[in-house]
């Protein structure tokens, strides 16, 4: 036991004179790895070949390792690490301290009441080199959940560690967003707080126009869904008015009153093809066309509306490309566009329309879209009024959103312009500045085809059906009763036998009971249970050679269901009238 104690003081007195206090930790737990390793190292092989004398003087070496290994890391210590108390050693201070104001993750230490006490290099970067010590953290970082005084308590008291919480900053007057962790601390022989920050801004972005453009879906379904059943009513309700319409003359003191109904009916008409036009659920009707032509037939209207007080000029290239759309509704978003100029200034002012090719050598990434490259005819229409307000730009393409007084505006112009201009493969952009104007820029994809030689056909539809000029049994299938009711009516009447159906399950049982040959289906597309193509599709297998026509208050195209089309079917879109059922069919009959 004495060899023992003495050969342990004297490791130690050999360690203090090499290795003192002012020598760093780690070399000194270098020593003792080495000292503890020979030991074992060196007993282990006495043992092996029988040195028991060897042996003997090694096992108080190994002991006395074991002993100044233990000295070496006494509790008090290992929680003085634990808590990165300094105390013994002002140099490694001051090295830990260098290391943290190095390292890549952005730190901030705080004093017990949330006053700032620390900031390392990539916190001062972050947060844009302002001279944060001494400032309290709650003031200056806004919790987005919990307010930052409140964290900082639960965090000092133990709870929350392992928890983040979003906060919101200014940097430099812009904000920005931070993920913040907060985590207790014993730094210097005092009590504080270390807060581990991460720029988010980005991701809140992400977030924010995910939430928009959900929120711009939804209220698209739910405005096209609205218009869809509105388009049902007004058929029905301009359907019967054409019926009356017929039994009563000019001089009829009633047909005045029948022609007050339609045109009211109309109006509501074209308030729901606005509706449709923002969920992209209306019919269009494209074709190639110059815009110079049309922007310069535009030109005589635009100053009518825009009146004496508002000066209209027109810039456009004379090398514009072609572009494929709808004309009218193309006309309707410049018309919505400069009536909305107009209304921006109401002491007068100018608007200017230009149109010039504008090609993309890289996709144009702005707000929340992304224009591939490529060619485009870039229309850009300007006005000298108050502007936008910065608040409110990011809302203007929302349906019902508007500035303008109660009364004086539906909120459904510019989220027209939003729907018509996207339907058609185009991208549409604001710029704004208050008291200085607002600049519309629209982009249409150029059109690369051939042009078709065949004249447009005329859109006009005569107001009273034409004599029947083919006969025909017909199917119609609506589940809207007076849908039916007028459709069926208006049929008969022109001399075709019609049988109905209000489910696509009645129809097919109608095919299979009686066995009868149909000239025509007509069929609405959406409906309870299956839907118009589907069992349109069923009864072409066994009578091929029928004829169909599909109805629908949406667009043509909004019912791609990844199933081969039904080949030369024609397409009715509601609200229609007499004269417009009776032509279709009359059309489709004799193909």
């Amino acid at each position: 036991m004495k060899i023992i104690v003495r050969f342990t003081l004297f490791v130690v007195k050999i360690k203090n004179m090499y290795l003192g206090s002012e020598r760093p930790t780690q070399l000194k737990a270098i020593f003792w790895l080495l000292l503890y390793s020979c030991a074992v190292a060196g007993l282990g092989i006495a043992f092996a070949l029988g040195y028991i004398i060897l042996a003997i003087v090694l096992a108080p070496l190994l002991v006395s390792a074991a002993i100044f290994g233990l000295l070496q890391t006494r509790p008090k210590e290992r929680i003085a690490a634990q808590n990165c108390n300094p105390e013994h050693d002002p140099a490694e201070t001051e090295s830990l301290q260098i290391i943290l104001d190095d390292l890549p993750v952005a730190l901030i230490r705080l004093s017990t009441d949330g006053e700032i006490v620390g900031v390392n290099g990539a916190a001062r970067a972050l947060l844009g080199n302002a001279n944060l010590v001494g400032k309290n953290f709650s003031e200056e970082v806004e919790g987005l959940g919990r307010s930052m005084r409140v964290r900082v308590a639960e965090a000092l008291k133990g709870r929350g560690i392992r928890t983040t919480e979003m906060g919101r900053y200014l940097k430099n007057g812009k904000e920005i967003f931070l993920q913040v962790s907060l985590m207790a601390m014993h730094f210097a022989n005092r009590d504080c707080l270390v807060v581990v920050l991460s720029d988010k801004t980005e991701l809140k972005i992400l977030e924010a126009q995910f939430v928009q453009s959900q929120k711009m879906q939804a209220v698209g379904q739910l405005a096209g869904g609205v218009a869809h059943d509105f388009n049902n009513l007004l058929t029905a309700i301009n359907g019967h008015c054409d019926l009356l319409l017929l039994r009563h003359e000019a001089g009829d003191q009633d047909y005045g009153d029948l022609i007050q109904i339609r045109q009211n009916a109309n109006r509501a008409a074209a308030l729901v093809r606005q509706l449709l036009a923002f969920s992209r659920k209306q019919t269009l009707r494209p074709k190639v066309l110059k815009l110079a032509r049309t922007l310069a037939q535009l030109s005589q209207l635009l100053n009518r509306l825009l009146g004496e007080k508002v000066n209209l000029e027109i810039d456009i290239a004379e090398d514009l490309n072609l572009v494929r759309v709808d004309e009218r509704q193309l006309e309707q978003v410049i018309m919505n566009l400069v009536v909305n100029a107009r209304d921006a200034m109401l002491d007068g002012g100018s608007v200017m329309i230009a149109a010039e090719n504008v090609e993309l050598q890289r996709p144009l990434e702005r707000d929340r879209a992304t224009v591939p490259s490529g060619n485009y005819v870039c229309i850009s229409i300007m006005d000298t009024g108050t502007g936008i307000a910065p608040d409110n730009i990011a809302k203007i393409f929302e349906p019902f959103f508007t500035t303008k007084r109660v009364g004086e505006g539906t909120g459904l112009g510019l989220s027209t312009v939003y729907g018509i201009i996207k339907q058609t493969g185009g991208f549409v952009f604001v710029d704004s500045i208050l008291e200085q104007g607002t600049k519309f820029i629209v982009y249409l994809p150029c059109y690369v085809g051939k042009i078709s030689s065949k004249p447009a056909k005329e859109d006009g539809r005569p107001i009273l059906p034409k004599e029947a000029e083919v006969s025909g049994r017909i199917l119609l299938v609506e589940d809207e009763d007076p849908v039916r009711s007028f459709a069926a009516r208006a049929l008969r009447m022109r001399g075709y036998k019609v049988d109905e159906a209000e489910s696509a399950e009645r129809a097919l049982e109608l095919l299979a009971l009686n066995g009868a040959q149909y000239d025509l289906y007509i069929s609405d597309i959406i409906m309870p249970g299956k839907d118009g193509p589907t069992w349109v599709r069923e009864a072409l297998q066994k009578h091929p050679e029928t004829k169909v026509i599909f109805m629908s208050g949406y667009a043509e195209d909004a019912f791609e269901d990844g199933k081969p089309d039904i080949k030369d079917a024609g397409f009715l879109q509601k609200p229609f009238s007499l004269a417009e059922l009776s032509d279709s069919v009359g059309q489709r009959l004799q193909m």
